[in-house]
């Protein structure tokens, strides 16, 4: 089985060798990772290009948003699972990688998540929240509930028959990918209980109340093109079920 990782970049100097490098220490060898590049102006390139033929393909093109970019990278892909992993964002174990492919085969299922950890920009042992995943359960969605995306994967030959990600829900393009597929299609998946990646703290969704209104919106149109039922009191609910991700215990270390 091969594993197709993509990496959206853009101006990704200060962390792109720390999530190439995380690829790289992997135990399971057979891994594509694929960088689309939005034409940086930065030192990104030269990154990209010191690590040479241990990067399987990039391209540097302007493109039309992170999701746009994911989608070039879903076209350039010859694995049999894809999954996102930003630049900005690190595999947490060397085992990461292998033990989603075992769950794949033993499973028999067609996506696997796990858990995800923000941390600190500069210090990412201090974890400022913990997506805490759950048995796999489709009605979830009604309450708001969604897989961490950093830790989706899925089968490339769904992607072939359902759909890339639709660019036009912008920071929503995620959740409406997985709530298409999960809820809609009702896709087989499977929690794969094990820390996935660590993703450091900052999002387009969450810069501000604005933003995060914004979110909303786009969520809630999301819900009611895939058939959520009550698609706005669930848009209202997804925030709310994140609350406790927050516990202060992720900041001292005891989780």
């Amino acid at each position: 089985m091969k594993i197709t990782l993509i990496t959206v970049t853009y101006n990704s100097e200060l962390y792109l060798s720390h999530c190439i490098e995380s690829v790289l220490c992997q135990t399971y060898k057979n891994i594509e990772h694929i960088i689309v590049d939005g034409k940086s102006t930065d030192n990104t390139l030269s990154i990209i290009k010191k690590y040479g033929s241990k990067i399987s393909q990039w391209i540097s093109e302007p493109d039309r948003g992170m999701y746009d970019a994911i989608n070039k990278g879903i076209a350039l892909a010859t694995g049999d699972v894809i999954g996102i992993l930003n630049s900005d964002d690190m595999l947490v174990s060397p085992d990461v990688i292998e033990s989603i492919v075992k769950t794949f085969e033993e499973e028999n299922v067609d996506s696997v998540y796990g858990d995800l950890e923000y941390v600190d920009k500069i210090h990412i042992d201090r974890v400022f929240r913990v997506w805490k995943g759950k048995k796999y359960n489709r009605n979830l969605f009604k309450m708001g509930w969604m897989p961490g995306h950093p830790t989706f994967y899925i089968k490339k030959s769904l992607i072939e028959k359902h759909g890339m990600y639709e660019n036009h829900y912008y920071t929503a393009a995620d959740y409406e990918f997985m709530a298409r597929y999960l809820y809609k299609h009702k896709i087989s998946s499977f929690y794969l209980p094990k820390m996935i990646v660590k993703m450091r703290t900052g999002g387009a969704s969450n810069k501000n109340l604005n933003q995060r209104i914004r979110a909303n919106r786009r969520d809630y149109l999301a819900m009611k093109v895939n058939s959520i039922p009550m698609p706005f009191m669930v848009s209202i609910l997804k925030p709310l079920i994140k609350v406790h991700q927050f516990n202060v215990k992720s900041n001292l270390g005891l989780w």
